[in-house]
């Protein structure tokens, strides 16, 4: 190994372009979309798609909305040759959806490209050869002029072919392949060649691709290669400029995007960026980030789930969770703080009534406009923190911890995720919930009555302690007063209500009381709480302040049943 490897990776040139343009636009409008899934993609798969496989990708691509999809490469294969007519003669393309097939520049296979759409409503013929000097020198052995000639003619016979089926709108697609390695001068040489030999007209453009083949710069290099494209070509009104970002650096979306700034006004990828060697460009990432400049990309991925679940089948790979969009953990926060910022995020908005702009932290955009559930926003493990726990507790149980008996079950819920390194679910959050402020341990309420004497209620207790029914009873103000009284007084127990929360847990018929207790303890730092569920609130309350009470018992000497 070279003791300094990266001598050997020479960077490329700049483009010279000191009043570049790009860094100052923003978009404001979608660019063409072009799915390369079924051709491009389905090149880059352990095992390529078989016909049923492509029929249902092919079918969910329209339904999101996708208006151009290249479907094979039909010289490659009888698989691809024979998709492509099952479209065609089978009627499954949509009268606004346009089909596009690729093929390289040699007679034979733009021939039987041209057999595969016989018949075809609209088609596009996408027609590449390599231009950077690499594949010149090392891969076919061409001169500049020999790789120019070889675009040329080959674009001359797809004319003609083309004019020998006028039943068919064609539209020429023309790829400098390796344009991102490519000397700019001379990609424009042929692409002007290209446009010329095509007879594009503003009112019939040829749509030339400018693909990062390999990417080899940094996106805003590529962006300089579009824009520097886009102000040359000699015949700008006929032409539909459009790019093809690979994957290789990690940037892909990026460079699409600053290229669409740039001036190309179409770009081609994949669904969740699968294709070649590092992948195409995610067309889903790209879609979705323009939901997150208020500017809608013109696709349906109201449905997130279903794409997810069509593409793994189709393409035999998972989506990854972190996908930005639609992975399985994208949505998730585990953190402590982060989820406390969630939750009152969610909080907020809801006082807001739920509408106006989307401001959630750390949620660039709702899931719920892709199908996705809040369900799985927040999820708890051993790194979560009291905001969490208390959100899942609301959101899947309507119950709402005050904020010292959150830091208090945080430490519950601590305990048990550090013991199993497991996430815990809300059902699992619910049962420690009860299990630490209903504690089916020495002390629990069995029956309770209600005196009211005007001023002042009785509450009479029917408690078991340690196994031994006690009766005690109460005066106070209220029935929380009079029942602090009866344990005050009965048991000679000195404990006094911090804090009370009580609050329904559903609505309707069937809805039920929780209440949250506090209570303190004479002489004694700290707090305990108990919570009571039940669908007499006086009774959920009063549990409440047993729970609560009994989470002193550690410092009362059990009852001697015998005595």
């Amino acid at each position: 190994m070279l003791k300094h490897p990266h001598t050997k990776y020479p960077a490329i040139a700049p483009v010279s372009l000191p009043d570049r343009r790009w860094p100052s636009r923003v978009i404001s409008a979608p660019p063409i979309w072009m799915s390369t899934d079924l051709r491009d993609g389905n090149q880059a798969l352990f095992e390529p798609m078989d016909a049923e496989r492509k029929m249902r990708l092919f079918k969910t691509l329209v339904a999101i909305g996708l208006k151009e999809i290249e479907v094979a490469f039909p010289s490659a294969s009888q698989t691809d040759f024979d998709f492509t007519r099952t479209l065609i003669e089978g009627g499954h393309v949509p009268a606004d959806v346009t089909i596009e097939v690729i093929t390289q520049a040699r007679e034979s296979l733009i021939r039987r490209t041209f057999e595969a759409l016989r018949g075809a409503r609209r088609a596009i013929v996408h027609l590449y050869n390599a231009t950077a000097p690499v594949w010149r020198r090392d891969v076919f052995g061409l001169t500049r002029d020999e790789v120019r000639r070889l675009a040329v003619s080959h674009i001359r016979l797809v004319r003609q072919l083309a004019d020998e089926q006028p039943e068919t709108e064609w539209v020429l697609q023309y790829s400098p392949e390796t344009f991102s390695a490519t000397e700019l001068d001379f990609a424009l040489d042929v692409c002007n060649a290209a446009v010329d030999e095509a007879g594009a007209t503003p009112e019939r453009p040829i749509i030339i691709n400018l693909p990062s083949t390999v990417e080899v710069s940094t996106p805003n290099v590529y962006a300089d290669q579009i824009e520097w494209m886009d102000r040359h070509l000699a015949r700008r009104d006929a032409i539909v400029l459009s790019v093809h970002p690979h994957n290789d650096r990690g940037t892909a979306v990026a460079a699409a995007e600053l290229a669409v700034m740039a001036g190309a006004q179409r770009v081609e990828g994949c669904l969740f960026g699968n294709g070649e060697r590092t992948g195409n460009v995610d067309l889903v990432t790209l879609a979705l980030n323009l939901y997150t400049q208020g500017v809608s990309p013109g696709l349906d991925f109201s449905n997130l789930n279903e794409v997810v679940r069509t593409v793994e089948h189709c393409n035999r790979l998972p989506v990854h969770p972190r996908h930005p969009y639609a992975g399985d953990l994208v949505y998730t926060a585990f953190s402590g703080s982060h989820q406390d910022a969630i939750r009152k995020g969610f909080a907020a908005r809801q006082e807001r009534g739920g509408e106006g702009a989307w401001e959630v932290p750390y949620l660039p955009i709702d899931p719920a406009d892709l199908g996705r559930s809040y369900a799985s926003v927040i999820r708890v493990n051993s790194q979560s923190g009291k905001g969490g726990v208390a959100y899942l507790l609301e959101a899947h149980y309507g119950v709402c911890l005050p904020r010292r008996m959150q830091i208090d079950f945080s430490q519950v819920v601590q305990s048990h995720t550090d013991a199993s390194g497991e996430e815990a679910s809300a059902e699992a959050l619910w049962a420690w919930c009860r299990q630490a402020y209903q504690p089916q341990t020495r002390v629990q309420l069995v029956s309770h009555h209600l005196i009211d004497d005007g001023a002042m209620q009785r509450v009479e207790l029917v408690l078991s302690v340690d196994g031994v029914t006690q009766r005690i009873s109460g005066v106070g103000r209220g029935p929380m007063e009079a029942a602090v009284q009866a344990l005050r007084e009965g048991l000679g127990w000195p404990v006094d209500i911090v804090d009370y929360e009580e609050h329904a847990m559903q609505s309707g018929a069937d809805a039920q009381a929780v209440a949250l207790v506090e209570t303190a303890w004479a002489g004694r730092l700290g707090s305990r709480f108990g919570m009571g569920v039940h669908a007499n609130s006086l009774t959920a309350a009063l549990q409440g302040v047993v729970f609560s009470a009994a989470g002193w018992m550690s410092l009362v000497e059990p009852v001697d049943a015998a005595g």
